[in-house]
């Protein structure tokens, strides 16, 4: 499971767009999003990489 900080999710409509932007990654993701942690856990086979760049695009830049 990938673990990423997202500090500008701060409610729960930023936690659907991120959600949003990791399924056009991989739609079949298990995606648990804790916006007063400002933390997101995304379960996939796909490389930390590949969602990392698609929160950037999405404006939600991440940290591992």
């Amino acid at each position: 499971m990938h673990r990423f900080g997202i500090p500008t999710m701060t409610c729960g409509g930023c936690a659907r767009s991120v959600t949003k932007a990791l399924q056009s990654v991989d739609p079949d993701a298990r995606i648990e999003t804790d916006p007063p942690a400002r933390e997101v856990r995304v379960g996939s086979a796909h490389g930390p990489e590949a969602f990392l760049a698609a929160l950037a695009e999405a404006g939600f830049p991440a940290t591992r």
